[in-house]
């Protein structure tokens, strides 16, 4: 490779981990897996050292990713928190050992001793604690400034408040998730159709993260303590002395810690790990070797981004060829249709492998899977099963292409890809798949307002068969809502009330309920403006739903679809039954709006926005969050900002609150 062409991979190269970083940091959502960003980053450092006139501070291969998260206030580290330089073979293991041995020998040091821990995987903090209380907790950020969770840190039940000591330490820890609470969490979210965690680390690291301590404590976080970064008033001559003392105080230290003298302890020990990992109850992404002296340490310093005194072996990932059996349809409670690999099990990563999750049409498509494939199965961060190769060698021309289904097959309802999605849905609004999420969208405070109606009253009323559509609502009875609860009557009562009241809610909810893809409130105001009734909804063409304001193709061809489905025309007649509205209660609808947009900004003295905003879009104007050349008015209230200037600049039409007020009245 030529100086050109170097320079070109490295800059390449440069924009490909720092994206990767991105995700993996910042955003706690890897696209990657960490063996496959490892190679990216060796690449790199590989071609940094061959070329060095190309070497940059910026690097990710001198600096640590990561940033603070907007809404955390920042933390400096007194002590950075560093990361590890990775080797991926023994054979750098021992070439590092070679070059910490010659260094020993240089400044007179007759033995050198090694302590070899578990990688843990999970995200690094740093626990402050003065007079021995717990004070401050951080993440690691970009190793000098981290983000400040400490209410976060609080809900973790293993980091102890209280010191058995009354002295001033940092410690830094890796809080994680366990391999079994990490299955179950998933469990949970798949049943319920939420985005999977890709890994236990990430997963962690976003429950930390939360800026709502409340969410953090639902979440199973742990966390081990691996190393002393500050201490007040004491000493230490070694790294293992120093995990015994946390250990004495109170702290949940890791649990992997081998003592070693040379490289040939160091070697078992790494192996031992290996070997052992599987039985583990926490995932790790290697094993870390640690120089134990800690003058030693000081002797051999740091770089801006690692230690020089440590350095983490990385395993390769397990991989096992198995078959693919059958690929079968599941739904969620979105409607998503999710396509799931049956397979011949195999034993990967220390568990039996039966079944993994296939994406969506493209991931098939992309991986060309045919029923029958022999395909590589192996463990993204060891916790999730993956299809990463299909073995074309190995095929019989007996295998079968797949074809996800053209119709739901949990209800039978139109299934559907909209432009610019990988998901394919169902449109059935009473599948049973969904009901339980069209049911709690249906009685929520923007849709029907039913209160008292909340997700585990719902929840009850399915176990118990009382409700099997959404219809049921309006023939609940009063005793079978006063069952639910102990001396219920008064709580059937009001929600009697409540559902009973719903029924006369104006046509605009009662369409907002449905749920129809791509039509919110805003869109509901509009068609029930428009229409009058919902039954000259039903008839609308799609070519009359494309030409209305905000309501382009896509969102115009949703509707079409999803009142052609005999799902939807059997409930809405079940709906005018129970008696609920189906026609606009606006008189007399004044449209002198119509076609304008508006911007608001600042603070007005009689209106809140939200008054505003309705009262807008009453007129058949519509409201926007940003200045543009379609904009046609500003409406500055009291310390107007940015949006007032923009707005000058185009020579847009700025509106005072009494202007607005004659233009509305």
């Amino acid at each position: 490779m030529d100086k050109k062409q170097a320079k070109e991979r490295i800059s390449e190269l440069r924009k490909q981990v720092e994206y990767h970083a991105q995700k993996y940091y910042d955003e706690d959502k890897p696209e990657i897996s960490d063996f496959e960003y490892d190679m990216l980053m060796v690449e790199l450092r590989n071609l940094e050292k061959e070329f060095p006139e190309y070497e940059s501070r910026e690097s990710l291969t001198q600096k640590v990713g990561g940033h603070v998260k907007e809404g955390f206030q920042k933390v400096t580290h007194e002590v950075p928190l560093q990361s590890l330089q990775d080797v991926f073979r023994i054979e750098e293991v021992q070439e590092y050992i070679t070059k910490i041995e010659q260094k020993a020998e240089e400044n007179n040091i007759k033995e050198v001793t090694y302590v070899v821990e578990t990688k843990i995987d999970g995200l690094s903090a740093a626990l402050e604690y003065i007079n021995g209380e717990f004070i401050r907790g951080a993440t690691r950020g970009n190793g000098i400034v981290g983000e400040d969770v400490t209410k976060n840190l609080k809900t973790v039940k293993t980091i102890p408040t209280k010191l058995k000591d009354k002295i001033d330490i940092t410690v830094r820890g890796e809080v994680f998730i366990s391999k079994q609470d990490f299955e179950k969490m998933n469990r949970e979210r798949e049943e319920s159709q939420e985005e999977l965690f890709a890994n236990a680390r990430n997963a962690a690291a976003g429950s930390l993260r939360q800026l709502d301590s409340k969410i953090t404590e639902k979440r199973p976080l742990d966390i081990y303590i691996f190393n002393v970064q500050k201490i007040e008033g004491k000493e230490f001559k070694s790294h293992y002395e120093e995990l015994e003392y946390l250990q004495e105080q109170g702290f949940n230290v890791n649990p992997v810690r081998i003592y070693c003298r040379n490289i040939e302890e160091i070697e078992k020990a790494i192996q031992k790990i290996g070997k052992e990992r599987e039985k583990l109850s926490f995932g790790i992404d290697g094993a870390v070797i640690k120089v134990d002296n800690l003058q030693f340490r000081e002797i051999l310093g740091t770089t801006a981004k690692t230690p020089r005194w440590a350095i983490a072996y990385k395993y390769p990932p397990e991989k096992k060829e198995t078959k693919l059996k059958d690929i079968i349809c599941q739904v969620g409670r979105t409607g998503v249709i999710t396509p799931m690999a049956i397979l011949e099990p195999v034993k990967v990563a220390g568990s039996t492998i039966s079944k993994t999750t296939l994406h969506n049409e493209d991931f098939i498509k992309e991986k060309e899977l045919k029923i029958g494939d022999i395909v590589v199965i192996q463990k993204a961060g060891d916790v999730i099963p993956e299809i990463v190769e299909v073995k074309r060698e190995k095929r019989t021309g007996e295998e079968i292409e797949f074809k996800m289904p053209k119709a739901c097959p949990v209800c039978g309802a139109k299934a559907i890809r909209e432009e610019g999605e990988a998901a394919i849905r169902c449109t059935g609004i009473e599948c049973p798949a969904k009901l339980y999420r069209n049911l709690v969208h249906f009685v929520s405070r923007e849709a029907m307002n039913i209160d008292g109606l909340g997700e585990n009253i719902i929840a009850q009323l399915l176990d118990k068969g009382l409700i099997k559509n959404i219809a049921d609502i309006y023939t609940l009875q009063f005793e079978d809502i006063a069952s639910l609860k102990k001396n219920g009557q008064k709580f059937a009562q009001n929600l009697v009330d409540s559902i009973n009241k719903s029924k006369k809610n104006d046509l605009y909810r009662l369409i907002t309920a449905l749920g129809i893809r791509h039509v919110g409130t805003k869109v509901a105001k509009l068609l029930a403006r428009k229409y009058k009734n919902l039954d000259s909804l039903i008839k609308a063409e799609f070519e009359d739903l494309s030409m209305i304001n905000d309501i382009g193709p896509i969102a115009a061809n949703s509707i079409r679809e999803f009142f052609n489905q005999e799902q939807t025309r059997d409930l809405i007649e079940r709906l005018k039954i129970a008696g609920v509205n189906t026609i606009s209660k606006e008189e007399n609808i004044d449209n002198r709006l119509e076609g304008k947009t508006f911007v608001l900004t600042g603070t007005l003295k009689k209106y809140k926005r939200g008054e505003v905003a309705n009262l807008i879009e009453k007129f058949g104007g519509k409201t926007s969050n940003t200045v543009s050349k379609k904009t046609d008015y500003v409406l500055a209230g009291e310390e107007a900002g940015s949006k007032l200037t923009k707005a000058q600049d185009l020579g847009i039409t700025i509106l005072e609150e009494e202007e607005f007020e004659k233009m509305i009245n």
